[in-house]
């Protein structure tokens, strides 16, 4: 993926900016100028919370070209608490320690290198178990 890329879709991948529809109050992640529920213009930004649950998850143990290093990871459909659900790695886990329902959150982590060692690091949002605020 090309530099220029990365930088427009920066907002969304470090901060979970999508958008939300102000004629039906929809949110949307990942934004898409048009309301997936009533098709009216939604360009209006949301910030997500970064925090969700666990809807459904598998292990990826043959990843593909650029991920190999990482193997094996834990992918997650994540249901947001706003509503949409998204696609991430889980990060920060114990073995066997992923559950249906479990609380998670969003964080900021290396996704993978481009090329060498002098190439671009991706970095994007993973989740992780949700820590508990006292």
């Amino acid at each position: 993926m090309e530099i220029s890329r990365h930088w427009r879709l920066k907002k969304q991948r470090y901060n979970l900016m999508g958008e939300v529809c102000p004629h039906c109050d929809v949110k949307i992640f990942p934004p898409r100028d048009v309301c997936p529920e009533c098709g009216h213009e939604a360009k209006t930004e949301f910030a997500f919370s970064g925090r969700g649950e666990v809807f459904s998850y598998t292990t990826v143990y043959d990843a593909p070209a650029g991920y190999e290093e990482t193997t094996p990871y834990t992918v997650a459909i994540v249901k947001l608490a706003e509503g949409p659900m998204v696609t991430a790695q889980l990060t920060d886990l114990g073995k066997d320690s992923v559950e249906i329902g479990m609380p998670v959150e969003m964080v900021t982590r290396r996704i993978r290198s481009d090329g060498d060692e002098r190439g671009m690091l991706v970095y994007g949002y993973k989740f992780r178990p949700a820590v508990i605020q006292p």
